[in-house]
């Protein structure tokens, strides 16, 4: 851990830029087995924010571990660190007012609270939202893009979410979406009618 460093406070708070900037910034946490449509929501999620003229970006999980987690794996330690990592980068975006859209498995329950704890901490009226993409295992397996279950099952990969790796699924999340039911366009209908129910989004 570094030593001789001091956090040196901004002068304008949260709320002060959502009323300077006219917008709400908040963090979208979208958690789910692999294969049950967390990115393919996420990301038109983000296409429909933006054309309502919000700022907004998505962090996809591939994504990031090509970039700043290429040097973690999928070891309970290191499923960690990616969250505790992406946890840190998501408030920052969501603190300067944009609605950041994160895509994990993140299956550890511990770990999700930490990510809700850490945008708490930095200002209780920041808006965390945990968004349960519920896929059940047989729809996630006959999904199955990258072939990745197969695998899993085949023993080519190790520490598999669902398979070889246990997923913690969230009990009280503020959005439970029914992926084995539900289309992208309701999912992102959803999760949107929330934003504007929340005064997240003014449309």
């Amino acid at each position: 851990m570094a030593t001789n460093i001091t956090f040196h406070p901004g002068t304008v708070s949260y709320g002060e830029r959502n009323e300077l900037l006219k917008q709400c910034g908040a963090t979208i946490w979208l958690t789910g087995l692999s294969a049950s449509g967390k990115s393919t929501i996420a990301t038109a999620l983000e296409q429909h924010l933006l054309h309502l003229h919000k700022s907004a970006y998505r962090l996809d999980g591939d994504n990031i571990r090509f970039g700043l987690n290429k040097d973690l794996g999928f070891s309970p330690k290191d499923r960690e660190e990616n969250i505790r990592r992406i946890s840190e980068v998501s408030l920052l975006f969501a603190a300067s007012t944009t609605i950041s859209i994160t895509s994990f498995i993140s299956p550890y329950k511990a770990d999700r609270d930490f990510a809700r704890e850490l945008h708490a901490k930095h200002d209780p009226a920041l808006p965390f939202i945990e968004v349960f993409v519920d896929a059940s295992i047989e729809e996630c397996e006959r999904r199955d893009p990258k072939g990745l279950y197969k695998k899993a099952k085949a023993g080519e990969i190790k520490e598999f979410t669902g398979i070889s790796a246990p997923y913690e699924a969230p009990e009280k999340a503020e959005i439970h979406i029914d992926a084995d039911k539900t289309s992208v366009e309701k999912s992102v209908e959803i999760i949107a009618k929330y934003l504007v129910e929340k005064g997240v989004i003014q449309t």
